[in-house]
C-alpha cells in the first residue's frame, strides 16, 4: 500500500498547488462525467485563483504526497474544536487509489481536538457527495439554493451561482474516529 502523508505547502510551491487545485476542479466538473455545471468562478475556471489564494491565505495548506510524490492538496481551518475543510483534491491520474480517503485520515489524526468537521460542494459534484457521506462519515445537513431562507448568510467569495446548488456537510466526531480506526488498524 503506498505511503499518504500530508506536508506543510511551502511558499515555492504555491503556485503549482493552485494551478493544480484548478485542474482538479476543472477535471471533476467538466471532463470526467462531461460538462455537468457551466457555472465558471473565472474565464474557464470552476474555482478561481483569487478563491484559493482566500483559502490559502486563511487556512492551513498541506500537500498530499503519495510515495513522497505529490498527489493533491488539502487546506484546512481550525477554530478550537470546529474544523473546516476548505479545499481538498487529489489529481485526476492518481483519482480512485484511496488517496483522498487516507489523505482525509491524516487530517483527523493531525487535529484529534476538533469535534466537528464542516465542509461544502456543489449539488453536481457526486463524486464528492459519494466520497464525504459514504467514505468519511459526513452527513448533509444543509442545501443552499435560491429558496435557503439565509442564502446571503453563505460565504460565497462573491459567486452567486453558488446559491444554485451547494451541500453543506458536518462530521461530528466519536472519541476515536470510525476513519482512524479503518485507517490505523
Amino acid at each position: 500500500m503506498s505511503e499518504i502523508r500530508l506536508s506543510p505547502l511551502q511558499f515555492e510551491d504555491r503556485e503549482q498547488f493552485i494551478t493544480d487545485n484548478q485542474k482538479a476542479f476543472n477535471y471533476g466538473a467538466l471532463e470526467e462525467f462531461g460538462l455537468r455545471d457551466d457555472h465558471f468562478e473565472e474565464d474557464g475556471e470552476i474555482i478561481s485563483r483569487k478563491t484559493i489564494e482566500q483559502c490559502i491565505d486563511s487556512g492551513i495548506a498541506y500537500r498530499i504526497l503519495c510515495d513522497g510524490k505529490k498527489a493533491g492538496g488539502v487546506v484546512l481551518n481550525i477554530n478550537g474544536e470546529h474544523g473546516k475543510l476548505s479545499l481538498l483534491f487529489v489529481s485526476p491520474h492518481k483519482h480512485s487509489k484511496g488517496i483522498g480517503y487516507r489523505a482525509w485520515c491524516e487530517v483527523e489524526k493531525l487535529y484529534p481536538t476538533v469535534k466537528v468537521w464542516e465542509t461544502f460542494t456543489p449539488y453536481f459534484e457526486q463524486r464528492n457527495i459519494h466520497f464525504y457521506v459514504n467514505r468519511c462519515g459526513f452527513h448533509i445537513v444543509e442545501f443552499y439554493n435560491p429558496h435557503h431562507p439565509d442564502s446571503k448568510g453563505f460565504d460565497n467569495n462573491e459567486n452567486d451561482n453558488i446559491h444554485e446548488g451547494m451541500f453543506r456537510f458536518e462530521k461530528r466526531m466519536k472519541e476515536y474516529s470510525d476513519c482512524l480506526s479503518e485507517c490505523h488498524l
